[in-house]
């Protein structure tokens, strides 16, 4: 979406926010922004206007912008230079680092994904609870949102599928010529219910860190499973992730043997 689409569609979701059965106009945008309606007006119809780091505070202010929409807003306004995602086709030193690291935990289950979700690496828990990703070209995104087992296993799954698709929404607002992430988007989109889901709104969820995941996976616990998800951001290797999934409650997995981490 360029820049115009998101005000619109952010000027629907403040009155969504604010209570209101319709959305906030561009004149009550312009009078809380401390502007002329016809500037704002310019802004939205995509002319090209001076936007220094005041008017964007207020422009957030005036759309009840969350930090996630916040940071797609800089991030257009800046060409992309606001948010770095990852560039897909990289192996540095700090990367072999940051795969020590998570294939060394061992009291709970830990992944490594780059900007597309791709998987970079797992520990042997992740492999036993979660066997699709010892496959190549493994990709949480697909695997959540499309596999007919992720539905199964992630209790509540519309619910984290909007957030899922909220992320993606993100990374392409932030990252709109990422031919990787457009790819994926169009495979996702296939699915109805994703395509659903999708079309419900311009939600943009940048990170999802502390969320909890109610699981069933039978071959782990006859119980479900409770984890909850925190995610770290190492520095210098943007749109990284590990993630760790903390159970709240004690599971016993199985020993497996992996397929090694390359």
């Amino acid at each position: 979406m360029e820049l115009r689409q998101l005000l619109r569609a952010w000027r629907v979701e403040a009155g969504v926010k604010l209570k209101r059965e319709k959305a906030i106009s561009q004149k009550e945008v312009a009078e809380l922004m401390g502007v002329s309606e016809r500037w704002y007006r310019s802004l939205e119809s995509g002319d090209s206007v001076s936007l220094s780091s005041d008017i964007l505070g207020r422009l957030s202010e005036a759309l009840v912008l969350g930090p996630d929409e916040r940071m797609v807003l800089y991030s257009r306004v800046l060409d992309g230079t606001g948010v770095a995602l990852a560039d897909d086709e990289y192996a540095t030193e700090d990367q072999f680092a940051l795969l020590r690291i998570v294939t060394s935990q061992t009291g709970f289950p830990a992944y490594l994904t780059d900007g597309g979700w791709n998987i970079l690496g797992y520990n042997p828990l992740m492999a036993t609870w979660f066997p699709w990703v010892c496959e190549p070209g493994a990709n949480l995104m697909h695997w959540a949102l499309i596999d007919q087992e992720a539905r199964e296993q992630i209790l509540d799954w519309r619910q984290h599928a909007e957030i899922y698709l909220s992320m993606l929404r993100f990374a392409l607002a932030a990252g709109p010529d990422n031919a990787s992430l457009a790819h994926l988007l169009e495979q996702i989109l296939q699915d109805p219910e994703c395509r659903r889901l999708w079309e419900q709104g311009p939600k943009v969820i940048a990170f999802r860190q502390g969320h909890r995941y109610r699981l069933s996976l039978p071959h782990i616990s006859p119980e479900q499973i409770i984890v909850t998800s925190q995610v770290l951001l190492p520095a210098y290797q943007h749109g990284t992730r590990c993630v760790m999934l903390l159970p709240n409650a004690a599971a016993s997995p199985q020993p497996c043997n992996p397929a090694p981490v390359e």
